[in-house]
């Protein structure tokens, strides 16, 4: 079977089309023919040689969206067309392959409204959005930014956000272009912060309330900004660094507010948790509260540079590989 490997984790450079033997069942995983895989910040950060554990060779891809060949029994009999993320692709071979054998428990049943390369853009973004407002504590009436309209993470809670009953589901673009587009999109609580300070821009949407949970995959400088914008008994989720893995922090933004910080490891999250965030999206992908925006495709063969336009053009939406 074709798939694109990291040879040396040595940048773009590094993946090559090879061809590879077709994984055998073994008992709990099923066959998926791949259909569509993700492009994550995370395939970059292995490429680079920057994530702990990860070893080269490696094909990448931990998401994607497939049909079942085998083994998926009678919740995911043959032809299911079915979506999944997992350690596939940072810890063990992924979905940048014609043909990936799943764990049973991290299959899901794609909707029949939604495509395969939707789909395939939607487990890493949309599980660990929900997760993430989960365990902040998220219920309707609450206030949350997730900065990064334009970016996975940022762009899922704050649709989840929204389609759960928040407040307010504020987000961030540091691009002028990027502000515009997400307002096209329906987006009207975006904080341009080419115009202004984001802490700014949440007190001025919120009437100076602030944010009762901030989830940001960005790190660096909007960390910082974004533990300045807590609301009384307030909490930041940290899961990504884009941005950087380094920031500062004022300790006062955290004690006089009385708010609290955490990290999410999604690795690291007890499969009821999983599943329980499944039967969230999967609901509101059904009735269509919640859409998941692709912005450009690119074939298999062409992974290097559809992680390279990911990175380097940091598009509005999600890239997906064609398979």
């Amino acid at each position: 079977m074709r798939a694109m490997r990291a040879e040396t984790f040595s940048g773009y450079e590094g993946l090559k089309l090879i061809d590879l033997p077709k994984p055998a069942v073994t008992k709990g995983k099923v066959m998926v023919r791949m259909t569509a895989a993700g492009v994550t910040p995370l395939d970059h950060t292995i490429l680079s040689g920057k994530f702990h554990g990860s070893k080269a060779p490696l094909v990448l891809g931990n998401e994607g969206a497939g049909v079942v060949e085998q083994g998926g029994g009678t919740d995911f009999p043959a032809e299911s067309r079915v979506m999944f993320f997992g350690t596939y692709g940072a810890f063990e071979n992924g979905t940048d392959s014609e043909w990936v054998a799943v764990r049973k428990e991290d299959l899901c049943l794609i909707p029949d409204n939604v495509d395969d390369v939707s789909a395939a853009g939607i487990p890493v973004a949309y599980l660990t959005a929900q997760v993430a407002l989960t365990l902040a504590g998220f219920r309707a009436g609450k206030t949350v930014l997730a900065p990064a309209i334009g970016g996975s993470i940022g762009n899922a809670v704050t649709q989840l956000a929204r389609a759960l009953g928040a407040k307010h589901a504020t987000s961030s673009t540091t691009n002028h272009a990027k502000a515009e587009q997400a307002k096209a999109l329906g987006f009207n609580e975006v904080i341009d912060t080419s115009l202004e300070k984001l802490g700014d821009g949440v007190r001025r949407i919120t009437s100076g309330y602030g944010a009762d949970i901030v989830i940001d995959g960005i790190g660096g400088e909007v960390l910082s900004e974004a533990l300045g914008v807590l609301a009384l008994g307030g909490s930041l989720t940290t899961l990504g660094y884009s941005a950087s893995r380094k920031t500062t922090i004022d300790v006062t933004n955290l004690i006089v507010p009385q708010a609290s910080i955490r990290g999410l490891n999604m690795f690291a999250q007890p499969q009821a948790v999983i599943t329980d965030a499944w039967n969230v999206i999967v609901s509101l992908l059904k009735s269509g509260a919640i859409k998941p925006i692709v912005t450009k495709s690119f074939p298999l063969v062409e992974a290097a540079a559809a992680l390279r336009y990911l990175i380097e053009g940091r598009p509005f939406g999600r890239v997906v590989l064609t398979i």
